[in-house]
């Protein structure tokens, strides 16, 4: 038997004997070695037993992956509650694509979205509308409480958890997070502790204006990597309430620090649920400091590369909603395109434009009138993964793709552009 370095109860110890069988062994041993490496004392329940998966694409090359949950399913293993997992990577309905895109997407790339979806049906998916990276809506209803112990991994829904419900997780990788799920226990470490919690990094904004979400969050995260910030001065524009509108920028702001950066968890002054009871109690003795102000705003937006192969060349294609949008996202844009396209004398809008949202979310968008205004304007509407669409090779070279997702900029060849530059570009009020 491997010498483990943590503490195990008798439950646990059972299990790594083969009591409950060789793969539920297996599962939870890697999730001890997993907590030896970092540390881990002890394990500890999880709590929100709905976990959220990070892996929602059946890429061909996966092999290791499949092979692992043919091996859980065959011995009538599935996780503790349900699952929530990552967008789609297509949808041919909402998002076109010319048949060599559509081969390379079923043939190269997601030749076994098929198989790995009806794995992920029998480890606990929730059901068909389950695919969003926005579960802890109210619409899709995988929300921790306060305090709740997770096994999740997509950071940018780890972040949102940790900052914004106040649960515990730490970033997991894809697979360590469906084994706690399973087995009910996660390695007590960084942001499962309440010393992992503190933040080592003072953050002043001092801006003119509320500053734009991806842009501010990118700026922290880039500046801290993976360490905790404590945020002063937002709750100036933000005010003190988690209303639905200060949720959605969280939401936003959350995903640019998670993926311009590492980070995990931030804590908002006077406004997140840790800060609003623990204030300056959060903070660790010898935090660093970093202030922002309009310059370094602007400083950071101007520093994000061209990738287009032209970098003079005008937008083909819009995505907006990576993390996928709220229901009041979609309808504020709604309205903003709606007003922009009545400026500009058009009825269209002038660049072919994905809103992308959680199935859910877009279902409850779809029973009202704002849907028909806004496909009649010639938006589409979808729950693909905007990212996964982009790592297509061929769909690299056939579009010039504009948002104003930072984590869609830094992990495809998109061009970031501001919200009201965005808009421009769509109702064709730009160069006018």
């Amino acid at each position: 038997m491997i010498d483990y370095k943590m503490e195990l109860n008798e439950e646990q110890l059972a299990i790594l004997n083969g009591e409950k069988g060789e793969v539920m062994q297996q599962v939870l041993e890697t999730i001890v070695l997993f907590g030896d490496i970092f540390g881990a004392k002890r394990l500890v329940p999880v709590t929100h037993k709905d976990t959220h998966l990070v892996t929602s694409f059946g890429l061909g090359v996966l092999k290791p992956l499949y092979a692992c949950m043919e091996k859980l399913t065959q011995a009538d293993i599935k996780a503790q509650g349900y699952l929530t997992v990552d967008p789609r990577p297509i949808d041919y309905e909402n998002v076109k694509c010319n048949p060599l895109e559509k081969f390379v997407f079923n043939k190269k790339m997601y030749s076994m979205q098929t198989e790995y979806e009806a794995y992920l049906t029998k480890l606990g998916l929730k059901d068909s509308n389950a695919f969003t990276c926005t579960c802890y809506l109210d619409e899709v209803g995988n929300i921790p409480k306060e305090g709740d112990v997770l096994s999740w991994a997509e950071s940018s829904a780890v972040v949102y958890a940790n900052s914004v419900l106040g649960a515990r997780c730490n970033r997991n990788s894809g697979m360590l997070d469906l084994f706690g799920a399973i087995v009910g226990y996660v390695p007590e470490f960084g942001l499962v502790t309440d010393e992992g919690r503190k933040a080592t990094w003072k953050v002043y904004v001092k801006t003119s204006k509320k500053p734009e979400a991806q842009i501010l969050g990118s700026a922290i995260g880039m500046k801290v990597m993976e360490d905790v910030p404590y945020v002063y001065g937002l709750d100036a524009f933000l005010g003190e309430d988690l209303n639905d509108d200060v949720k959605s920028y969280l939401k936003d702001f959350g995903a640019a620090t998670a993926s311009n950066g590492a980070v995990g968890l931030y804590h908002i002054d006077n406004l997140t649920p840790e800060a609003k009871k623990q204030g300056e109690s959060l903070i660790a003795d010898d935090a660093k400091e970093y202030i922002i102000d309009d310059a370094e705003l602007e400083r950071v937006y101007q520093s994000y590369p061209v990738m287009w192969k032209k970098k003079d060349a005008k937008p083909n294609l819009v995505f907006i909603g990576c993390p996928h949008l709220t229901y009041d996202q979609l309808c504020q844009w709604t309205s903003a395109i709606v007003s922009g396209l009545k400026q500009t004398g058009r009825k269209k809008v002038t660049v072919r434009t994905i809103m992308t949202a959680s199935p859910d979310v877009v279902a409850r968008f779809k029973r009202t009138t704002k849907y028909q205004l806004l496909t009649d304007r010639g938006v589409h509407v979808s729950s693909i993964c905007p990212l996964m669409y982009t790592n297509n090779p061929i769909a690299r070279g056939l579009h010039n793709i504009a948002t104003n997702s930072n984590k869609l900029r830094t992990y495809s060849t998109s061009r970031y552009y501001k919200d009201a530059d965005l808009l421009n570009i769509i109702t064709g009020k730009e160069g006018k």
